[in-house]
């Protein structure tokens, strides 16, 4: 647990360091960019996951984004996403069971001008979390239903987002950290005492440009780099206050390689609770590996 902290600091200390290093950027970033680090990436594993979880033929993360602006400069912007989730099990016939549907509409706001090489923008978002079953929850023998039990769940969540180019590393920088709520009544009943109420999110992502990058040229981020941090607040399952148990790490490096158009190759460790829908109860500590989208035109 101490080497898994101790390499999110150090991203978090490369972060603050290059402050010092920043100069006007190749181009001003936009929140269409900012939307798109913060939501996320769409991907799909290869059946070589390494660690506790089941195991997968693949597990895909589908985030389409539906912009909702004014015009492409404009400093307040919705987004609409319709996220799924999906796990393919290596058993018989390959059931792909409970997906994870997201559905969530953004709304962010940029403080600061558009062309400046420090921005900071707030966001809002109200999402849904189901897994499209209607069964009982718990079994006879008081264990969760996984293959057919009701998950439901209704959150809230707001926080602001850091950006700044970095000239020593020639990289775009971006700070995140955020609070989720589920509001008590806004899930299922039996949710209560066993699922974390209350998040604190944290996430620092760095996209290293091409070394060939000019102000005329546009091209998909060569390399990025992405920690993130999730603390779990509330009366969960009786941890302790300052239990191991709730913190969640993930670490994602992912690498586009010249000869592949829209997607790339990422490695991802994660470690915490499983974020699968009914599945919350399980803790993972999984390295997996796969394709990603990252179409961030910078």
């Amino acid at each position: 647990m101490k080497s898994q902290t101790g390499l999110l600091l150090c991203l978090l200390f490369l972060v603050v360091r290059g402050n010092a290093q920043e100069k006007e950027p190749l181009q001003g970033i936009g929140l269409p960019v900012i939307s798109q680090v913060n939501q996320g990436s769409s991907y799909i594993t290869f059946p070589t996951d390494i660690g506790n979880i089941e195991p997968l033929m693949f597990e895909a993360n589908l985030i389409p984004n539906f912009y909702i602006r004014k015009s492409k400069n404009s400093r307040l912007m919705g987004v609409f996403t319709p996220q799924i989730i999906l796990r393919m099990y290596d058993e018989r016939s390959y059931p792909v069971r409970t997906p994870s549907y997201i559905p969530q509409i953004t709304v962010y706001y940029m403080l600061t001008k558009f062309a400046s090489s420090q921005n900071l923008s707030l966001y809002g978002r109200y999402a849904h979390h189901s897994n499209g079953q209607d069964g009982d929850f718990f079994l006879d023998n008081g264990e969760v239903n996984l293959l057919s039990g009701d998950f439901s769940t209704n959150y809230i969540e707001t926080g602001f987002i850091k950006t700044h180019f970095n000239t020593r590393f020639n990289a775009y920088q971006f700070f995140k950290t955020s609070i989720e709520i589920h509001p008590q009544g806004w899930g299922s009943d039996e949710l209560e005492g066993i699922y974390c109420r209350y998040r604190w999110h944290n996430a620092v992502s760095i996209f290293k440009l091409p070394a060939k990058e000019t102000r005329s040229t546009k091209n998909n981020a060569d390399i990025s780099l992405k920690g993130e941090a999730t603390w779990m607040f509330g009366n969960v399952n009786n941890l302790n206050a300052i239990s191991a148990q709730r913190l969640n790490l993930s670490l994602t490096f992912y690498y586009h390689p010249k000869f592949l158009e829209d997607i790339g190759l990422f490695v991802q460790y994660y470690h915490g609770s499983d974020y699968y829908n009914i599945y919350f109860e399980h803790r993972l500590d999984v390295i997996r590996f796969g394709l990603m989208t990252e179409k961030l035109r910078f």
